[in-house]
């Protein structure tokens, strides 16, 4: 098997969400592979660092602060970058949030907000990143799903409802898109720590309850997203489409 299956060298690799986490895990893995990334994110003052350190790593990316959760600075954002960085090979969608309590007790603000920048925007930038794609015969969308696309845990309804919603968009983009050669999967993350969840790693009872409940008996490193990252967005794919992949330690196997 030639390795050039694998091969993402030169690709431009636009992920939302991408000044920290996740995001910038990914940023970071793709680029290690030759990609040229585009961060974006809303907070400027933090994407302009985070591409000023890539930079410093010698990697080649750029950054696009716009708000995902509008479409006017969308349509713009995506202007620009076609404009002035060239054709979107490979988005990431991975722009998310949680607001957390009782589902009979959540406000219709948090639910919506949670919604909007979870699942909407997935559609939203999908929508104005895929009609080049269309036009070129060519594209993969990466969707970043969650363990909760799977399963929930009380007080965590919206984000449940949002990435359970991912998981299916996902199989919509697919039956729509398939035909113009582009794939669409979503990488569903089990439980890895990060900024927005450490606290829950630092709580001994939740920390003993993941470890108990993972057959890995650990959490994940955010590294080891980076490996199916590539994989999803190279020729070696090109077969794969409307997929969500769990990326959990065998969570999801595990009564």
């Amino acid at each position: 098997m030639s390795n050039s299956l694998f091969d993402i060298a030169g690709k431009t690799v636009l992920i939302t969400g991408s000044s920290r986490g996740i995001g910038l895990t990914l940023a970071r893995g793709f680029a290690e592979s030759g990609a040229a990334v585009i961060l974006n994110g809303r907070d400027g003052d933090a994407l302009a660092r985070t591409k000023q350190e890539l930079r410093d790593e010698g990697f080649q990316c750029a950054a696009y602060p716009f708000d995902v959760t509008n479409e006017k600075e969308v349509i713009s954002g995506i202007e620009r970058i076609l404009q002035e960085s060239g054709d979107i090979d490979v988005l990431v969608n991975n722009a998310g949030m949680s607001r957390r309590g009782p589902l009979e007790e959540i406000s219709e603000e948090d639910w919506q907000a949670v919604i909007d920048l979870n699942l909407t925007a997935t559609w939203r930038v999908s929508k104005h990143v895929v009609k080049r794609m269309i036009e070129r015969k060519s594209g993969k969308i990466i969707n970043i799903a969650s363990l909760m696309s799977f399963a929930a845990r009380p007080g965590t309804g919206p984000y449940v409802a949002s990435k359970g919603g991912v998981s299916l968009l996902t199989k919509a983009m697919t039956v729509e898109w398939a035909p113009h050669n582009i794939q669409a999967n979503a990488i569903a993350p089990g439980y890895f720590v990060t900024d927005l969840n450490r606290h829950l790693a630092e709580d001994p009872d939740f920390d003993k309850w993941v470890r108990m409940r993972t057959p890995a008996g650990r959490w994940g490193d955010l590294n080891e997203l980076k490996g199916l990252a590539i994989f999803l967005a190279s020729s070696a794919s090109n077969f794969i489409s409307g997929q969500t992949i769990y990326v959990d330690g065998g969570w999801t196997s595990n009564l």
